[in-house]
Protein backbone atom coordinates (compact mmCIF):
# COMPACT_ATOMS: atom_id res chain seq x y z
CA UNK A 1 0.00 0.00 0.00
CA UNK A 2 0.98 3.39 -0.79
CA UNK A 3 1.61 6.37 1.93
CA UNK A 4 -2.01 8.09 0.31
CA UNK A 5 -3.99 4.67 0.72
CA UNK A 6 -3.17 4.38 4.43
CA UNK A 7 -3.87 7.73 5.41
CA UNK A 8 -7.36 7.16 3.46
CA UNK A 9 -7.91 4.13 5.31
CA UNK A 10 -6.62 4.49 8.43
CA UNK A 11 -9.66 2.19 10.07
CA UNK A 12 -7.38 -0.59 8.81
CA UNK A 13 -4.81 0.39 10.84
CA UNK A 14 -4.56 -1.42 14.19
CA UNK A 15 -1.98 -1.25 17.52
CA UNK A 16 -0.26 -5.13 17.79
CA UNK A 17 0.76 -5.35 21.20
CA UNK A 18 4.38 -7.31 22.28
CA UNK A 19 4.73 -8.28 26.08
CA UNK A 20 7.72 -7.28 27.67
CA UNK A 21 8.29 -9.03 30.97
CA UNK A 22 10.01 -8.41 34.02
CA UNK A 23 12.68 -10.66 35.25
CA UNK A 24 11.71 -10.38 39.00
CA UNK A 25 8.17 -11.09 39.26
CA UNK A 26 7.96 -12.90 35.91
CA UNK A 27 4.95 -11.31 35.15
CA UNK A 28 4.01 -8.95 32.19
CA UNK A 29 4.91 -5.61 32.68
CA UNK A 30 4.07 -3.39 29.60
CA UNK A 31 3.49 -3.96 25.92
CA UNK A 32 5.55 -2.51 23.20
CA UNK A 33 2.78 -0.88 20.31
CA UNK A 34 3.03 -1.14 17.05
CA UNK A 35 1.28 -0.55 14.12
CA UNK A 36 -0.04 -2.88 11.14
CA UNK A 37 -2.35 -2.38 8.15
CA UNK A 38 -4.99 -4.89 6.57
CA UNK A 39 -3.97 -5.28 3.02
CA UNK A 40 -5.26 -7.30 0.04
CA UNK A 41 -6.01 -10.60 0.84
CA UNK A 42 -5.99 -10.21 4.47
CA UNK A 43 -2.92 -9.36 5.02
CA UNK A 44 -1.48 -7.90 7.98
CA UNK A 45 1.34 -5.62 6.46
CA UNK A 46 3.96 -4.20 9.22
CA UNK A 47 3.68 -0.09 9.54
CA UNK A 48 7.08 0.62 10.54
CA UNK A 49 8.68 1.56 7.04
CA UNK A 50 5.87 4.01 6.60
CA UNK A 51 6.59 5.71 9.85
CA UNK A 52 10.68 5.30 8.68
CA UNK A 53 10.22 6.97 5.46
CA UNK A 54 11.31 10.33 5.53
CA UNK A 55 10.06 11.07 1.87
CA UNK A 56 6.16 10.52 3.45
CA UNK A 57 4.84 13.66 4.62
CA UNK A 58 5.21 14.06 8.44
CA UNK A 59 1.70 15.13 9.02
CA UNK A 60 0.71 11.28 7.05
CA UNK A 61 2.77 9.75 9.57
CA UNK A 62 1.78 11.81 12.38
CA UNK A 63 -1.98 11.14 11.67
CA UNK A 64 -1.51 7.69 11.54
CA UNK A 65 0.73 7.36 14.71
CA UNK A 66 -1.67 9.19 16.33
CA UNK A 67 -4.73 6.94 15.05
CA UNK A 68 -3.10 3.61 16.10
CA UNK A 69 -1.79 5.30 19.83
CA UNK A 70 -5.36 6.19 20.56
CA UNK A 71 -6.51 2.94 19.99
CA UNK A 72 -4.47 1.20 22.14
CA UNK A 73 -5.25 3.89 24.55
CA UNK A 74 -8.82 3.04 24.43
CA UNK A 75 -8.55 -0.18 24.67
CA UNK A 76 -5.88 -0.04 27.48
CA UNK A 77 -8.39 2.08 29.40
CA UNK A 78 -11.58 -0.53 28.56
CA UNK A 79 -9.82 -3.44 29.59
CA UNK A 80 -9.33 -1.88 32.40
CA UNK A 81 -5.27 -2.78 32.46
CA UNK A 82 -2.54 -1.72 34.64
CA UNK A 83 0.76 -2.12 32.50
CA UNK A 84 3.15 0.27 31.01
CA UNK A 85 2.69 1.19 27.33
CA UNK A 86 5.92 1.59 25.32
CA UNK A 87 5.31 4.01 22.12
CA UNK A 88 7.86 4.36 19.30
CA UNK A 89 8.97 8.27 19.02
CA UNK A 90 10.97 9.71 15.81
CA UNK A 91 12.59 12.46 17.72
CA UNK A 92 13.35 14.46 14.19
CA UNK A 93 9.47 15.13 14.04
CA UNK A 94 9.25 16.83 17.27
CA UNK A 95 12.71 18.10 18.57
CA UNK A 96 12.94 21.01 19.22
CA UNK A 97 10.18 22.59 17.62
CA UNK A 98 7.01 20.48 18.09
CA UNK A 99 7.55 19.01 22.22
CA UNK A 100 4.75 21.06 23.24
CA UNK A 101 2.30 19.51 20.24
CA UNK A 102 3.87 16.13 21.77
CA UNK A 103 3.12 17.08 24.95
CA UNK A 104 -0.12 17.95 24.19
CA UNK A 105 -1.22 14.66 22.70
CA UNK A 106 0.12 12.79 25.53
CA UNK A 107 -2.21 15.13 27.71
CA UNK A 108 -4.85 13.93 25.70
CA UNK A 109 -3.88 9.96 26.66
CA UNK A 110 -3.97 11.18 30.68
CA UNK A 111 -7.56 13.40 30.25
CA UNK A 112 -8.66 9.88 29.34
CA UNK A 113 -7.74 8.01 32.19
CA UNK A 114 -3.80 6.86 31.14
CA UNK A 115 -1.45 8.37 33.66
CA UNK A 116 1.62 9.79 32.38
CA UNK A 117 3.76 7.48 34.71
CA UNK A 118 2.38 4.45 32.61
CA UNK A 119 3.82 5.97 29.41
CA UNK A 120 7.06 5.08 28.05
CA UNK A 121 8.86 6.74 25.06
CA UNK A 122 10.56 4.72 23.04
CA UNK A 123 13.37 6.73 20.88
CA UNK A 124 16.37 5.94 18.66
CA UNK A 125 19.24 8.42 19.78
CA UNK A 126 21.66 7.39 17.01
CA UNK A 127 18.41 8.27 14.62
CA UNK A 128 18.46 12.15 15.75
CA UNK A 129 20.04 14.58 13.56
CA UNK A 130 19.59 17.37 15.82
CA UNK A 131 22.02 18.59 18.41
CA UNK A 132 21.96 16.08 21.55
CA UNK A 133 21.38 18.98 24.00
CA UNK A 134 18.22 19.28 22.51
CA UNK A 135 17.35 15.58 22.71
CA UNK A 136 18.74 15.60 26.67
CA UNK A 137 16.53 18.82 27.41
CA UNK A 138 13.32 16.92 25.80
CA UNK A 139 13.66 13.56 27.96
CA UNK A 140 14.43 15.59 30.98
CA UNK A 141 11.09 17.66 30.55
CA UNK A 142 9.12 14.40 29.67
CA UNK A 143 11.05 12.39 32.60
CA UNK A 144 9.79 15.70 35.24
CA UNK A 145 6.14 14.71 33.89
CA UNK A 146 6.81 11.56 35.33
CA UNK A 147 6.65 10.23 31.41
CA UNK A 148 9.58 7.24 31.32
CA UNK A 149 12.37 6.85 28.72
CA UNK A 150 13.85 4.01 26.59
CA UNK A 151 16.82 4.17 24.14
CA UNK A 152 15.96 2.08 21.79
CA UNK A 153 18.80 -0.61 19.72
CA UNK A 154 21.32 -0.01 22.33
CA UNK A 155 24.14 -2.55 21.57
CA UNK A 156 23.41 -2.55 17.85
CA UNK A 157 23.66 0.61 16.93
CA UNK A 158 26.57 3.40 16.90
CA UNK A 159 24.86 4.97 20.28
CA UNK A 160 28.28 6.31 22.55
CA UNK A 161 28.35 5.18 26.30
CA UNK A 162 28.46 8.90 26.86
CA UNK A 163 26.09 10.01 24.72
CA UNK A 164 23.87 7.75 27.00
CA UNK A 165 25.42 8.98 30.25
CA UNK A 166 24.41 12.13 28.70
CA UNK A 167 20.48 11.95 28.40
CA UNK A 168 20.14 9.17 31.36
CA UNK A 169 17.09 7.01 30.14
CA UNK A 170 14.79 5.15 32.58
CA UNK A 171 15.57 2.56 30.46
CA UNK A 172 17.92 0.59 27.60
CA UNK A 173 17.02 -1.17 25.13
CA UNK A 174 19.59 -3.72 23.75
CA UNK A 175 18.41 -5.61 20.69
CA UNK A 176 19.81 -8.98 19.98
CA UNK A 177 18.65 -8.97 16.44
CA UNK A 178 22.12 -8.93 15.15
CA UNK A 179 24.01 -11.36 17.14
CA UNK A 180 22.71 -14.13 15.71
CA UNK A 181 22.98 -17.67 17.41
CA UNK A 182 25.58 -18.69 20.17
CA UNK A 183 28.45 -18.44 21.46
CA UNK A 184 28.57 -14.63 21.25
CA UNK A 185 31.47 -13.05 19.76
CA UNK A 186 33.61 -12.04 22.76
CA UNK A 187 34.09 -7.77 21.70
CA UNK A 188 29.79 -7.60 21.67
CA UNK A 189 29.85 -9.44 25.25
CA UNK A 190 32.44 -6.96 26.07
CA UNK A 191 30.37 -4.02 24.90
CA UNK A 192 27.16 -5.30 26.47
CA UNK A 193 29.15 -5.97 29.82
CA UNK A 194 30.09 -2.35 29.91
CA UNK A 195 26.57 -1.34 29.38
CA UNK A 196 25.01 -3.50 31.92
CA UNK A 197 27.48 -1.51 34.23
CA UNK A 198 26.79 1.74 33.06
CA UNK A 199 22.95 0.83 33.50
CA UNK A 200 23.47 0.22 37.22
CA UNK A 201 25.47 3.62 37.97
CA UNK A 202 22.92 6.01 36.03
CA UNK A 203 19.66 3.81 37.47
CA UNK A 204 18.33 2.18 34.22
CA UNK A 205 16.89 -0.54 33.64
CA UNK A 206 18.02 -2.86 30.56
CA UNK A 207 15.83 -4.51 28.40
CA UNK A 208 16.75 -7.05 25.92
CA UNK A 209 14.57 -7.27 22.87
CA UNK A 210 14.48 -9.67 19.89
CA UNK A 211 15.40 -12.68 22.00
CA UNK A 212 14.27 -15.05 19.29
CA UNK A 213 15.81 -18.28 21.28
CA UNK A 214 16.72 -19.88 24.74
CA UNK A 215 20.19 -18.64 24.26
CA UNK A 216 18.94 -15.17 24.27
CA UNK A 217 16.97 -15.34 27.29
CA UNK A 218 20.10 -16.90 28.96
CA UNK A 219 22.62 -14.41 27.64
CA UNK A 220 20.06 -11.34 28.72
CA UNK A 221 19.47 -13.05 32.45
CA UNK A 222 23.49 -13.20 32.68
CA UNK A 223 24.16 -9.59 31.60
CA UNK A 224 21.29 -8.31 34.27
CA UNK A 225 18.26 -7.53 31.75
CA UNK A 226 15.29 -6.32 34.07
CA UNK A 227 12.61 -6.75 31.17
CA UNK A 228 12.54 -8.91 28.34
CA UNK A 229 10.94 -9.07 25.01
CA UNK A 230 10.70 -11.53 21.80
CA UNK A 231 9.10 -13.90 19.64
CA UNK A 232 10.85 -16.82 22.03
CA UNK A 233 8.84 -15.01 24.61
CA UNK A 234 5.54 -14.39 22.51
CA UNK A 235 5.34 -12.94 19.09
CA UNK A 236 3.24 -9.69 18.65
CA UNK A 237 -0.76 -9.84 19.01
CA UNK A 238 -3.92 -7.75 19.13
CA UNK A 239 -5.05 -8.85 22.37
CA UNK A 240 -3.41 -7.82 26.08
CA UNK A 241 -2.43 -10.83 27.99
CA UNK A 242 -2.81 -12.22 31.19
CA UNK A 243 -0.01 -10.67 33.45
CA UNK A 244 0.69 -14.29 34.35
CA UNK A 245 1.05 -16.22 31.29
CA UNK A 246 4.80 -16.41 30.98
CA UNK A 247 5.09 -16.89 35.06
CA UNK A 248 5.49 -20.95 35.16
CA UNK A 249 7.86 -21.26 31.36
CA UNK A 250 10.10 -18.67 32.72
CA UNK A 251 10.94 -20.08 36.10
CA UNK A 252 11.73 -23.43 34.24
CA UNK A 253 14.29 -21.68 32.29
CA UNK A 254 15.09 -19.66 35.01
CA UNK A 255 15.76 -22.80 37.16
CA UNK A 256 18.30 -24.10 34.48
CA UNK A 257 20.00 -21.27 34.27
CA UNK A 258 20.64 -21.48 38.10
CA UNK A 259 21.65 -24.86 38.21
CA UNK A 260 24.29 -24.52 35.04
CA UNK A 261 25.62 -21.32 36.96
CA UNK A 262 25.98 -22.87 39.53
CA UNK A 263 27.82 -25.85 38.11
CA UNK A 264 30.24 -22.97 36.82
CA UNK A 265 30.99 -21.75 40.27
CA UNK A 266 32.03 -24.88 41.44
CA UNK A 267 34.09 -25.81 38.97
CA UNK A 268 35.82 -22.55 39.19
CA UNK A 269 36.00 -22.85 42.64
CA UNK A 270 37.42 -26.90 42.36
CA UNK A 271 40.36 -25.51 40.10
CA UNK A 272 41.10 -22.89 42.46
CA UNK A 273 41.39 -25.06 45.03
CA UNK A 274 43.93 -27.71 43.13
CA UNK A 275 46.18 -24.47 42.33
CA UNK A 276 46.24 -23.22 45.46
CA UNK A 277 47.34 -27.03 46.94
CA UNK A 278 50.03 -27.26 43.78
CA UNK A 279 51.23 -23.81 45.11
CA UNK A 280 51.20 -24.49 48.89
CA UNK A 281 53.45 -27.80 48.27
CA UNK A 282 55.72 -25.94 46.53
CA UNK A 283 55.59 -23.03 49.14
CA UNK A 284 55.93 -25.21 52.28
CA UNK A 285 59.42 -25.94 50.45
CA UNK A 286 60.81 -22.96 48.85
CA UNK A 287 60.71 -19.97 50.89
CA UNK A 288 63.92 -18.15 49.67
CA UNK A 289 62.49 -15.85 46.82
CA UNK A 290 65.73 -13.88 46.19
CA UNK A 291 66.64 -15.51 42.71
CA UNK A 292 62.88 -14.59 41.79
CA UNK A 293 63.58 -15.28 37.96
CA UNK A 294 64.74 -19.26 39.77
CA UNK A 295 61.00 -19.11 41.84
CA UNK A 296 58.96 -18.17 38.30
CA UNK A 297 60.63 -20.96 36.56
CA UNK A 298 59.75 -23.87 39.24
CA UNK A 299 56.09 -21.76 40.09
CA UNK A 300 55.68 -22.31 35.40
CA UNK A 301 57.06 -26.43 36.15
CA UNK A 302 54.46 -26.87 39.23
CA UNK A 303 51.72 -25.26 37.30
CA UNK A 304 52.83 -26.50 33.30
CA UNK A 305 49.45 -28.65 33.22
CA UNK A 306 47.25 -25.59 33.77
CA UNK A 307 49.52 -22.62 32.49
CA UNK A 308 51.08 -21.32 29.44
CA UNK A 309 52.56 -18.35 30.95
CA UNK A 310 54.09 -16.92 34.60
CA UNK A 311 55.48 -14.12 35.95
CA UNK A 312 55.41 -12.47 39.17
CA UNK A 313 54.47 -8.34 40.40
CA UNK A 314 54.38 -6.60 43.92
CA UNK A 315 52.32 -4.98 45.08
CA UNK A 316 51.95 -1.83 42.90
CA UNK A 317 52.13 -3.84 39.46
CA UNK A 318 55.59 -3.74 38.30
CA UNK A 319 56.19 -7.05 37.17
CA UNK A 320 59.96 -8.31 39.31
CA UNK A 321 60.15 -11.57 37.03
CA UNK A 322 60.68 -12.20 33.52
CA UNK A 323 57.75 -14.22 31.65
CA UNK A 324 57.84 -18.01 31.68
CA UNK A 325 55.62 -18.81 28.66
CA UNK A 326 55.37 -21.90 26.57
CA UNK A 327 56.44 -21.77 23.68
CA UNK A 328 54.46 -23.61 19.85
CA UNK A 329 55.87 -27.00 21.32
CA UNK A 330 55.04 -26.87 24.37
CA UNK A 331 58.34 -25.73 25.95
CA UNK A 332 58.70 -23.54 28.84
CA UNK A 333 60.87 -20.28 27.66
CA UNK A 334 61.96 -17.60 29.80
CA UNK A 335 61.72 -13.59 28.81
CA UNK A 336 64.13 -11.83 31.36
CA UNK A 337 63.18 -8.54 28.84
CA UNK A 338 59.11 -8.48 30.07
CA UNK A 339 60.46 -7.25 33.54
CA UNK A 340 59.61 -4.04 34.78
CA UNK A 341 56.61 -4.12 32.94
CA UNK A 342 53.71 -1.64 34.82
CA UNK A 343 50.12 -3.69 34.99
CA UNK A 344 48.68 -1.36 37.46
CA UNK A 345 46.90 0.08 34.80
CA UNK A 346 44.42 -3.20 33.78
CA UNK A 347 40.85 -2.97 35.76
CA UNK A 348 39.73 -4.14 38.24
CA UNK A 349 44.06 -4.57 39.78
CA UNK A 350 44.42 -2.89 42.74
CA UNK A 351 40.84 -4.64 44.11
CA UNK A 352 42.40 -8.20 43.31
CA UNK A 353 45.64 -7.31 45.13
CA UNK A 354 43.98 -5.93 48.02
CA UNK A 355 41.90 -9.10 47.98
CA UNK A 356 45.15 -11.33 47.95
CA UNK A 357 46.34 -9.64 50.61
CA UNK A 358 43.22 -9.72 52.71
CA UNK A 359 41.91 -13.50 51.84
CA UNK A 360 45.53 -14.75 51.41
CA UNK A 361 44.33 -17.11 49.18
CA UNK A 362 44.23 -17.87 45.21
CA UNK A 363 41.79 -16.14 42.96
CA UNK A 364 40.82 -17.36 39.34
CA UNK A 365 39.80 -14.34 37.01
CA UNK A 366 36.71 -13.97 34.74
CA UNK A 367 37.28 -15.26 31.55
CA UNK A 368 39.34 -12.13 29.39
CA UNK A 369 41.02 -11.62 26.01
CA UNK A 370 44.39 -11.66 25.84
CA UNK A 371 46.18 -8.68 24.44
CA UNK A 372 49.15 -10.92 23.19
CA UNK A 373 47.87 -14.29 21.61
CA UNK A 374 43.85 -12.45 20.76
CA UNK A 375 41.73 -15.34 22.78
CA UNK A 376 39.70 -15.66 25.63
CA UNK A 377 41.75 -17.10 29.16
CA UNK A 378 41.38 -17.06 32.88
CA UNK A 379 44.16 -15.94 34.92
CA UNK A 380 45.02 -17.73 38.70
CA UNK A 381 46.75 -15.28 41.24
CA UNK A 382 48.54 -16.10 44.60
CA UNK A 383 50.25 -14.18 47.18
CA UNK A 384 53.84 -15.98 47.57
CA UNK A 385 54.26 -12.73 50.33
CA UNK A 386 53.08 -9.18 51.18
CA UNK A 387 54.61 -8.01 48.38
CA UNK A 388 54.86 -10.89 45.93
CA UNK A 389 52.46 -11.73 44.06
CA UNK A 390 52.48 -14.50 41.39
CA UNK A 391 50.13 -14.86 38.14
CA UNK A 392 49.25 -17.74 36.21
CA UNK A 393 47.71 -17.88 32.63
CA UNK A 394 45.02 -20.90 31.47
CA UNK A 395 44.83 -20.92 27.64
CA UNK A 396 41.65 -21.32 25.65
CA UNK A 397 42.52 -24.72 25.26
CA UNK A 398 42.57 -25.62 28.56
CA UNK A 399 38.60 -24.14 29.70
CA UNK A 400 37.40 -25.95 26.47
CA UNK A 401 38.26 -29.29 27.52
CA UNK A 402 36.84 -28.68 30.91
CA UNK A 403 33.16 -28.70 31.75
CA UNK A 404 31.82 -25.18 32.88
CA UNK A 405 35.11 -23.04 32.64
CA UNK A 406 34.12 -21.22 29.91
Amino acid sequence: MDALDIVMNKDKAVPYYQPIISADKQEIEGYRVSGKVKGEGEKWIDLHPFFADNSIPDDYRQEIDDHIKQVAVSKYLHENRSELLFFSLNPNLVVPENIEQFIDRLSVFKSQGLPFEKMVIELKEHQFEGDVSNLKHFVQYIQSLQVKVALDDVGTSSTQLDEIALLQPDIIKVDLHAIGNSPFPSVLTEVLHSLSSLSRKIGASLLFQNIQEFTHLNYAWRHGARYYQGSYLSKESLTFLDKKSFTQALNKDFHRFLSFEKKKIKSQIALTDTLTKRLKNYLNNNKDFSDIDQVTKEIASVLSDYSFRVYICNEEGIQQSGNALKDEKGVWQYRVEERYRNWSWRPYFLENIVRLQYEQKGMLSDLYTDIHREERIRTYSYPLNDQLYVFADIPYSYLYEKDFLL
